[in-house]
């Protein structure tokens, strides 16, 4: 129950800071949850890897969609040589996830040194 919790909130507080805040919030979203709610690292890490996979690939999608996928084909082309946009969503949900990942691991190995 705490994974999802913890899940559920790294994705509101990223979605809420990217609101007025730069693409790298959502480090700190993923930092500052396992500080409230602590879980074994390696869960830390699987719940902000999949909150920022799901929230990030869901949100690139819907702006894709949006606009027609023009875009996203032309840097597809020049970033991955293959005209897949899809490739390039999941690219992106994984960087994005990656980050996060870091940041929930750094904040509870962070909790974990300053309880003890």
């Amino acid at each position: 129950m705490k994974f999802l919790a913890s899940t559920f909130c790294i994705a509101l507080l990223a979605f809420s800071l990217g609101i007025f805040l730069p693409w790298w919030s959502i480090a700190i979203a993923a930092f500052v949850v396992p500080l409230f709610i602590p879980m074994q690292p390696w869960k830390d890490f699987l719940s902000g890897f999949v909150a920022l996979f799901f929230f990030w690939g869901i949100m690139s999608y819907i702006i894709d969609h949006s606009n027609g996928s023009l875009f996203s084909h032309k840097i597809a082309l020049l970033i991955l040589k293959t005209d897949n946009p899809m490739g390039l969503i999941a690219v992106t949900a994984l960087i994005g996830a990656i980050v996060a990942g870091a940041a929930a691991l750094s904040g509870s190995l962070t909790k974990r040194f300053f309880s003890k």
